[in-house]
């Protein structure tokens, strides 16, 4: 578990610095643009490369990429080999295949960017010329899935040999990169310009930080020991089977990302702003997710993978017990913090400049919708590995399905009815469906199961949440006329309501036992001795 620990606080850690400055990104971006025409065609825009990013790239990819990897360079790889040769065969084999693959695709969805767009925003045309600028800030912007593709290959080279810092510090440059291309576009724009000028600066800062990403990577690979050559591209039979679990990976391991794409099609046919402000209040789901699910799911895919092709599966379940632990510790005060306190954090970092108090209201009723479903994104990051490091990619596949039909059904019901609201509340509900259906089939196989000592863990967790719960409630109203007051009245007001809910959340789960002794204890000593345990 030490190992997990130690793994998770790295990723996490750095997760969480790029998570603080992509809210940052937001915050800006909401007071310079708003939730307008040029906000809904740029967030339509950057939706694209970055939903394909996390499906395929850092989805699909890395988990069929990983595992594959990690059994050449840790066991037999390709040609009948197993070390540091045949890993890096393989390897290089995939780059060389890899990087055609980018740009053939690259290359169809700019030239058809117009029906794509028109796809899952034909209600754009409706505003006149919001169409067509959606259409030219997506082509700038798609390049990056390119780049950031094989950033997410570089990236599995390092995991897979447990140097996880440098793929978790990449999305930092993302958001630094991104927060110059406001800057620069808000500059360009000047006092009562148009608000498209920003728009375009957002969109080619967004292909710009991909190359510095790939810099990056190449740095940090060339610094691990690691060359990788490009060689004529030729489909070897190790190259043939990683396509074939991307195939159903790429639909099995991104059910948040392609029900993204659905929401996006919905949000697209409500009023003009709705797009934005769901984008906007999914940041704040963003955070524990990123910093909690992804590091988790990151962290134990190796880890799973090398238990399971040794034989151990006692340790494999020790191991996703520790993490689904772990993650509800970590996430279930944050979901409940969160949705009792979205009026006070959406007013306090979001509303101002030309971002209104009444896009605030709208934005903290998604948040809440959201976050009802945070548990299970990150809960999926979880179960998801059990299937994937014993390659395994088609039974997500339906179960993804499943919630994905789901997700639809409940939205030509609620969108209609209840607008953007409702939408993220559909969300939520087909994660979950998501999450108990991986569950089952993971225990009737036999690979994960509760054990009464997790499942007596996560009621003594819930219990502290009760705890922290009511004495949120009670704060909240108390001191609501600080929350959009000054930038003095809006930190300390914030400040005392994270600290004391963190204070009696975790005093209450100290008390109750929820708190394991052993993971405190480690946890600890991750931080005291950090410098001395971490390889980067």
């Amino acid at each position: 578990m030490s190992s997990l620990v130690k793994n998770v606080g790295t990723i996490g850690g750095l997760t969480m610095i790029s998570r603080v400055f992509g809210f940052a990104r937001d915050m800006l971006l909401a007071r310079v643009l708003g939730a307008g025409l040029a906000a809904d065609a740029f967030q339509l825009a950057f939706t694209l490369p970055n939903t394909f990013r996390r499906l395929f790239a850092e989805g699909a990819f890395s988990v069929a990429f990983v595992p594959m990897y990690s059994r050449a360079l840790h066991g037999t790889g390709a040609g009948g080999t197993g070390g540091e040769e045949a890993a890096a065969k393989f390897a290089d084999d995939v780059l060389s295949v890899f990087l055609w693959v980018l740009l053939g695709f690259s290359a169809i969805m700019m030239v058809v960017m117009p029906g794509i767009v028109w796809l899952l925003a034909r209600d754009f045309q409706q505003v006149p010329g919001k169409f067509d600028f959606a259409v030219f800030l997506s082509r700038v912007t798609f390049p990056y899935l390119a780049l950031v593709s094989l950033v997410a290959m570089l990236s599995g080279l390092l995991n897979a040999r447990s140097r996880f810092a440098p793929g978790a510090f990449a999305p930092v440059l993302l958001n630094i990169v991104l927060i110059g291309g406001i800057v620069a576009g808000w500059w360009l724009r000047g006092p009562g310009g148009d608000d498209r000028i920003v728009a375009e600066a957002l969109a080619i800062a967004v292909s710009l930080a991909g190359v510095v990403q790939l810099a990056y990577m190449m740095w940090a690979v060339r610094r691990a020991g690691l060359t990788l050559h490009w060689r004529f591209p030729k489909f070897t039979p190790e190259v043939k089977r990683l396509g074939a679990l991307i195939l159903p990976a790429t639909f099995g391991a991104g059910i948040y990302q392609v029900s993204q794409f659905v929401d996006t099609f919905f949000a697209t046919s409500l009023p003009q702003g709705s797009l934005t402000l769901l984008k906007l209040a999914d940041r704040l789901n963003q955070l524990p997710l990123g910093i909690v699910g992804i590091a988790l799911g990151t962290a134990i895919l190796p880890m799973l993978s090398r238990h399971i092709h040794s034989g151990d599966a006692a340790e494999a379940q020790r191991l996703q017990a520790n993490a689904f632990e772990i993650a509800t510790l970590l996430t279930l005060p944050a979901a409940a913090a969160l949705a009792i306190c979205a009026p006070a954090f959406v007013t306090a970092f979001f509303v101002g400049g030309k971002f209104t108090a009444g896009d605030g209201v709208i934005m903290a009723q998604i948040v809440v919708a959201l976050i009802c479903g945070l548990p299970a994104y990150v809960v999926v990051k979880i179960l998801n590995p059990g299937f994937f490091a014993r390659e395994d990619t088609k039974t997500p596949v339906w179960t993804a399905l499943a919630s994905l039909l789901v997700n639809i059904a409940i939205n030509l019901y609620v969108v209609e009815r209840y607008g953007i609201v409702g939408l993220a509340g559909a969300t939520a509900a087909s994660a979950s469906v998501n999450c108990l259906l991986l569950y089952t089939v993971l225990h009737r196989r036999g690979w994960f199961h509760f054990t009464a000592k997790l499942a007596g863990r996560i009621a003594r967790q819930l219990v502290a949440v009760a705890a922290m719960a009511a004495l949120l409630l009670y704060m909240m109203p108390l001191m609501e006329p600080y929350y959009g007051g000054n930038v003095f009245e809006r930190i300390w007001s914030l400040t005392i309501l994270v600290a004391a809910g963190g204070m009696v959340f975790f005093a209450a789960a100290f008390a109750t036992g929820a708190l394991d002794k052993d993971l405190l204890a480690m946890l600890t000593r991750r931080r005291r001795n950090g410098a001395a345990t971490t390889k980067e």
